[in-house]
C-alpha cells in the first residue's frame, strides 16, 4: 500500500548546504531585485510566488534585456542592490559565458534575466503555471509589488491556457508567447 501523499511532500526542498548569509525577509530580497532589474531597464517583470509550489526559492523574479549587454547589466545591479541593501551576496550565479538567460540565485530568492529568445523559449510562468504571479510595471517599484507586501494574501495562480494540437507559438504584444491555431 502506497503512503498518502499531501501537497507539502511533492513540494522539493532546498538542499540543506544551500544557505543564506543574512536574515533579511524573503520578501525584502525580492523587493531589492524588483529594484535592481528595473533600475537597467528591464522590461516584462513579473514576481512569481513560489512558497506553494516549489521548495526551490520563496520567489522567482523573471524579466528580460534586449542584448546581452542589458542582461549582464540587469544581473550586475540586481547583486549590486541586494549587496548594498542587506551586505548579501548572492549564493550562486550561472548563465554568465553567454549572457542570455542568467539565474542570480539568493537561496529564498531566485533572479532570471533572459533575453527575448531564451525568455520565449524557456516560458519559465508557464512551466511554473501553479505560481501566483504579479507582472511589474516599468515605472514601479519592489514596494508597490502586492505578492511581496508584509501580510497580503496571494493572489490565485493563473489557468495557463493550454496549447491546441495543431497551435502554434507565437510572441504576443508583451513579447510573451501567445497561443494562436494557425499552422506555422
Amino acid at each position: 500500500m502506497a503512503p498518502e501523499s499531501d501537497a507539502a511532500t511533492l513540494v522539493p526542498h532546498r538542499s540543506a548546504e544551500k544557505k543564506r548569509t543574512t536574515q533579511t525577509p524573503a520578501a525584502e530580497l525580492a523587493r531589492l531585485a524588483v529594484d535592481g532589474v528595473l533600475s537597467k531597464k528591464a522590461h516584462d517583470v513579473v514576481v512569481m510566488d513560489m512558497r506553494h509550489v516549489s521548495g526551490i526559492a520563496d520567489f522567482f523574479i523573471v524579466c528580460t534585456g534586449d542584448s546581452d549587454l542589458q542582461v549582464r547589466a540587469i544581473a550586475d545591479a540586481t547583486a549590486e542592490q541586494v549587496r548594498e541593501a542587506t551586505g548579501e551576496k548572492p549564493w550562486h550565479v550561472e548563465g554568465t559565458d553567454h549572457w542570455q538567460w542568467v539565474l542570480v540565485d539568493f537561496v529564498d530568492v531566485v533572479v532570471h534575466v533572459f533575453n527575448p529568445e531564451k525568455r520565449l523559449f524557456y516560458a519559465i510562468e508557464r512551466l511554473w503555471g501553479d505560481a501566483p504571479i504579479e507582472e511589474v510595471a516599468e515605472t514601479a517599484s519592489g514596494a508597490d509589488v502586492r505578492l511581496l507586501k508584509p501580510g497580503a494574501p496571494a493572489p490565485s495562480a493563473p489557468a495557463p491556457a493550454p496549447l491546441e494540437e495543431n497551435a502554434v507559438a507565437e510572441e504576443g504584444p508583451s513579447g510573451r508567447a501567445a497561443a494562436t491555431d494557425e499552422p506555422a
